[in-house]
């Protein structure tokens, strides 16, 4: 294939300089929707690269610090008008190496400035308390940065998520080391050239490109003083296990989220929202809808609707016009998905539309493609029904009543996302109040987030210490108290 945009040669930030990796070795990124497609080479970075990075934010995060909290927000102020300013290109290469649709990319590129702009406040709403004093004294709390942030990050939302992790860190004057997935590093790449344009010194921030091998150095480095990860819940606990318990640890991790339609929904509605949430941004969201329990009365009427949405989808590549849904990001992730499909399949699940089969088409013979895909009869303690799949893959179970809907949506071992339709308030508000999710959504898809609420889950899909994206708990995760007792 060729192609006018040309490969980008990303490379680490260390120590204030672009660097190769110590290794000497080099990796490639190619378009998921058509593998003859180059967009990046990446440095494979170890732990002597890990090492370097944490050194120089350690030596130079100082000065970043040191400035005022105006200072700082208006450098993510200006960080965010850069990112606007190239917003065409950032589309673009948004489509080309994570494999999203042109629209999913331009909400995620438009949405990270706003994202930056969001932290900046934050940075001059960050306050002490003052507390009432026995003998008269001035007793107060002072906050200041924890100090050195690793921030590892996934490939499903390459510049919203780091948005969300960097922008609150820097904000609080801390200096940071940032991971971004092996999948997107040219995108976590310009991110941080958007940050050092806007003036956060280059000794403050380091990137740290490559697999497992320099994930797992990072966060057993010393030298971190707080880690926060986004991703799956296997590597979450790898992480938690060998971090020390002074070190802050922030984990968001996967989700089985489920869609309760009770018997008094409005079926289309209820279509309409599973369908945006199961197959969204090709069901790679950890929000994503995964499982439909539908009451029996309705659940015929409903999985017709649902697989007719399903079958209407286009999937293609992003940047062509008219195209619903995109590749799988990685050849990996696509036959993990087709895995899935094959065993419910071998288990007894009944396929109403989709299947492990790649969808034809002489544009798609390159990519990795997973057509939208529904099954019914699924047993509840079938891995389709419990396991995460982050992939267009909905389960439809069928329930009795709603006391049996909310038992179900608590049987896994995840709880961050819970969604039901339903024009019964009592119901709605019982949802809320028993369902074990971390966000909660009332005739709303599964997934979407308001930038200035709480975000975390439950159960085995967070640590639950500190939320991330907004809210109190956000920059109390990024900031350390002291008391102070004064005197004169």
């Amino acid at each position: 294939m060729s192609t006018t945009t040309p490969t980008v040669a990303v490379r680490n930030l260390v120590d204030g300089q672009w660097t190769d990796s110590v290794t000497g070795r080099t990796a490639e990124r190619r378009n998921p929707a058509d593998e003859r497609d180059l967009v990046s080479t990446y440095p494979e970075s170890d732990a002597k690269d890990a090492e370097a990075a944490v050194a120089g934010v350690r030596a130079g995060w100082h000065e970043w610090a040191a400035k005022t909290p105006e200072q700082r927000g208006a450098v993510l102020e200006k960080a965010a008008t850069v990112l606007e300013g190239r917003r065409a290109s950032l589309v673009e290469e948004l489509v080309r190496e994570e494999g999203k649709t042109r629209a999913e990319a331009t909400m995620e590129v438009s949405r990270t400035p706003m994202n930056l702009r969001f932290y900046a406040g934050e940075a001059l709403r960050t306050t002490g308390s003052t507390i009432p004093s026995s003998d008269g004294s001035l007793l107060f709390t002072w906050r200041g940065p924890v100090g050195v942030v690793a921030a590892i990050t996934p490939w499903n939302f390459p510049l919203n998520i780091p948005s969300r992790k960097l922008g609150p860190a820097l904000a609080a004057g801390n200096g940071v080391v940032f991971k971004p997935s092996e999948v997107t590093p040219l995108l976590g790449t310009r991110l941080v050239e958007a940050l050092l344009e806007g003036g956060v010194p280059a000794g403050a921030l380091a990137v740290l490109h490559g697999g497992a091998e320099v994930s797992k150095a990072l966060v057993a480095d010393d030298g971190l003083d707080a880690i926060t990860f986004t991703g799956s819940t296997a590597v979450g606990e790898s992480i938690h296990s060998v971090v020390r318990a002074s070190q802050r640890t922030q984990l968001e991790m996967g989700g089985k989220n489920p869609m309760i339609v009770l018997e008094d929904a409005d079926l289309d509605r209820a279509a309409t929202l599973i369908a945006k949430g199961a197959f969204g941004l090709a069901g790679q969201a950890c929000t994503g809808t995964s499982r439909v329990l539908v009451h029996a009365d309705v659940h015929d009427a409903l999985v017709e609707r649902v697989a007719a949405k399903a079958e209407k989808l286009r999937v293609g590549n992003g940047l062509t016009d008219g195209v619903d849904a995109g590749p799988q990001a990685t050849a990996r992730q696509r036959d993990n998905v087709v895995g899935h499909i094959r065993r419910a399949l071998d288990a007894g699940s009944r396929l109403v539309t989709g299947g492990p089969e790649a969808p034809e088409g002489a544009d798609l013979a390159h990519g990795h493609f997973v057509r939208p895909t529904v099954f019914t009869d699924v047993d509840p303690g079938s891995a389709l029904a419990t396991e995460e799949v982050f992939g267009p893959v909905l389960a439809v179970l069928r329930v009795g009543s709603f006391d049996e809907a909310i038992q179900v949506a608590g049987a896994t071992r995840y709880g961050l996302s819970a969604g039901i339709v339903t024009n019964d308030l009592a119901r709605a508000m019982r949802f809320a109040r028993e369902v074990p999710a971390g966000l909660v959504k009332i005739n709303q898809t599964t997934t979407g987030q308001s930038m200035n609420a709480p975000f975390g889950g439950l159960k085995d899909s967070s640590t639950q210490t500190s939320k991330e994206q907004a809210g109190e708990a956000m920059m109390t995760f990024y900031t350390a108290d002291k008391t102070v007792y004064l005197s004169a």
